[in-house]
């Protein structure tokens, strides 16, 4: 019975993906009578960029239909793209570009489903290269962005975790931090960030102390909240057994309290990954969130749409690894 259940939702979620992509590549598509592009013979690629003339712009400029004359003008300017767009495009610039009759169709800038497979695969093909301080694969951008925020979520869970057995064990506690705990709780984490900049003064340390920050309250929260909840009688069967507290609580409250604290934890992790990237959208540099940042600066949605995917993808494995870990502690009473 599970086992058909299983079939049928992997089923329907297989026919979801294909009506999206579908519904995507129809949206995107381009009609035939629609944009002219220039195709550029190895010749003319050779001699844009022996003029300095980036591949992407070359792309770009050629998919609006600028001749390669024109292109060897644009080359010759030896402006990035975001500057010449900057000043208004190369029209105001005296370099004559085609019409709007013969300009790609509007949305066709967006990138097709196959556009973003193809640069799906150059990047998993590729995850290491580095080509500049601004061009570097994904996978060196998500190892950074990991380590932030492996470092922000251990120290957060050094501190929440002991405390929330402090304040879930002693009512006096629970009592005299709770005002805290609920004043400080609601705050965004990203309200953190100008204070981090203005008081640590270190980009990278502040990304990782805002992911200490809102990493926090879920863990002390939900191990305050299961160490109370622990059942008295096995408490009071270890009074019986005459254990000490240090004994009772790594014995008897811990294991007892273990699933709603890996809970605790596994709602963490999800803020912190979705903190992180917001954060290196701010702070810049590097890490995934800076790529999404940067990549829509240079208008390279497919890459953009890529490293979107990929932090789906990596907020997705870390979830099932804490939910893998919540039911390896879960126990019946």
């Amino acid at each position: 019975m599970v086992q058909k259940i299983d079939m049928r939702s992997t089923l329907l979620s297989l026919t979801i993906l294909l009506v999206g992509v579908l519904i995507w590549h129809a949206a995107t598509h381009v009609p035939d009578t629609g944009p002219t592009g220039v195709e550029l013979s190895q010749a003319e690629m050779d001699t844009l960029l022996g003029k300095n003339m980036l591949p992407e712009d070359i792309e770009y400029y050629a998919a609006q239909g600028v001749e390669f004359a024109q292109l060897e003008q644009i080359a010759s300017l030896n402006l990035s793209r975001s500057m010449i767009e900057a000043a208004g495009g190369i029209q105001a610039l005296g370099i004559s570009a085609p019409d709007e009759n013969s300009a790609p169709a509007p949305g066709s800038l967006f990138p097709s489903p196959t556009q973003i497979g193809k640069e799906l695969w150059a990047t998993i093909a590729d995850p290491f290269y580095v080509a500049g301080t601004n061009d570097m694969g994904f996978g060196i951008q998500m190892g950074y962005s990991l380590l932030r925020v492996l470092i922000g979520y251990s120290l957060s869970a050094a501190v929440a975790i002991p405390l929330g057995f402090l304040i879930g064990m002693s009512p006096m506690f629970y009592k005299a931090l709770d005002p805290f705990i609920q004043v400080l709780k609601p705050i965004s984490p990203l309200a953190w960030m100008p204070i981090a900049l203005f008081t640590i003064g270190d980009s990278e340390l502040s990304s990782i102390f805002v992911i200490f920050i809102c990493s926090l309250w879920p863990m002390l929260t939900n191990t305050a909240f299961g160490v109370a909840n622990v059942r008295s009688d096995w408490v009071n069967v270890a009074r019986t057994h005459e254990l000490s507290t240090t004994k009772t609580a790594l014995t008897v409250i811990l294991p007892a309290a273990a699933p709603t604290i890996i809970t605790g934890m596994r709602i963490s992790i999800g803020i912190a990954w979705l903190v992180i990237v917001a954060a290196e959208m701010l702070v810049g540099g590097t890490g995934i969130g800076y790529v999404v940042w940067n990549e829509w600066n240079g208008l390279r949605l497919d890459r953009m749409i890529v490293a979107i995917l990929l932090i789906g993808v990596v907020g997705m494995l870390l979830d099932a690894a804490f939910a893998r870990l919540q039911r390896a502690v879960a126990y019946a009473e």
